[in-house]
């Protein structure tokens, strides 16, 4: 699944009227790179959530023939958030583990990893993570014996990649689903349990949050 509903309010102008994950980078959607990633894979059943511009989203990618794969599309009348969007997907996602990827992230990590890792009866799923990047100084989570543990005060974590493997019982068994709900304290659920995995990654990432990150970007992936 791929998060892509969000107003992209720290983007505008940009945004104004082009959704953030159609973006150009280097001449390509931010989109389509996570596209041909998971095809690379051989990942072609694809959920994607719209909602803001979502048409254009829709008019863009089409059915994903094009790109060799088959998106099914989860339409949100409003934002619902991370969580509310993988809450209204899940009759789409079926009954295993899943790839969750943020719609406005990028990365030169190949999902390899994530995409083979089987997880633990037990374990609700497997968060990429990676350094703080420089706008950031404390992260979100520790990773202590391959399990997310929370950041203790004065201590410094690793930043969540918007990238992950999960079971589609992170959110279904979560005891305050509702219609709107962010992520964040679905895995604080989970590692409260002890129950989410998570690995470093040390390679390129990019939070593609603000026009300046996106500028920046689009300047390194054009070296030669």
């Amino acid at each position: 699944m791929i998060l892509a509903a969000g107003l992209g309010q720290r983007m505008r102008p940009l945004t104004d009227h082009t959704p953030k994950p159609l973006l150009p980078v280097a001449g390509k959607p931010l989109i389509v790179y996570h596209i041909e990633k998971l095809r690379a894979l051989g990942v072609t059943e694809l959920v994607i959530n719209i909602a803001y511009l979502g048409h254009k989203i829709r008019e863009y990618l089409d059915d994903g023939s094009l790109l060799g794969v088959s998106i099914h599309y989860s339409e949100e009348l409003e934002p619902l958030e991370t969580a509310g969007a993988i809450n209204q997907a899940l009759p789409k996602l079926g009954e295993e583990p899943f790839l969750l990827i943020n719609g406005d992230v990028w990365s030169d990590y190949s999902l390899l990893s994530l995409s083979l890792q089987v997880l633990a009866p037990d374990c609700l799923g497997r968060l990429l993570l990676v350094p703080n990047p420089g706008y950031r100084e404390a992260g979100d989570f520790t990773l202590r014996e391959g399990l997310i543990c929370q950041r203790e005060i004065g201590e410094t974590g690793y930043t969540f990649s918007g990238i992950s493997l999960i079971r589609p019982a992170l959110v279904a068994d979560y005891p305050h689903c509702r219609e709107r709900f962010a992520l964040r304290e679905v895995f604080d659920w989970a590692i409260s349990q002890g129950r989410l995995g998570g690995e470093l990654y040390d390679g390129r990432w990019w939070d593609v949050g603000t026009p300046e990150r996106l500028a920046a970007l689009d300047a390194q992936l054009r070296i030669p």
